[in-house]
């Protein structure tokens, strides 16, 4: 993912939890909102400390952005999405993680991709 599509300030990340939707399974809660006049989608990333040490969390967030790129076509333009991984992500991989992710974001309502 390209600098331009991270969420990386608090504010945004705040910006998301108060006035996105949210959707969940397992092991992936994602919130989405749509940012009108935005060329492309933004994504923020949440794994926390109860689910592993650095070196997990890391690996997590690297499969998470991987099955993003992959999917990057399947994403409407003009969102942020923040991605709040589980524990149960710990022991996926890289095609579980993908086709997790795509369940919940195909759940998401009006967010769909004509």
């Amino acid at each position: 993912m390209r600098k331009q599509q991270r969420i990386k300030k608090n504010k945004d990340f705040q910006h998301v939890f108060q006035k996105g939707k949210s959707m969940a399974n397992r092991q992936f809660v994602i919130y989405a909102v749509k940012q009108e006049g935005q060329s492309e989608f933004r994504v923020g990333l949440s794994v926390s400390k109860k689910i592993g040490n650095a070196v997990t969390r890391n690996r997590i967030k690297r499969l998470i952005r991987e099955a993003i790129h992959e999917l990057k076509d399947r994403l409407p333009v003009g969102i942020d999405l923040v991605v709040i991984a589980r524990k149960p992500t710990a022991e996926m991989s890289l095609e579980e993680v993908k086709s997790s992710l795509q369940h919940v974001i195909k759940k998401l309502p009006g967010l769909s991709k004509p």
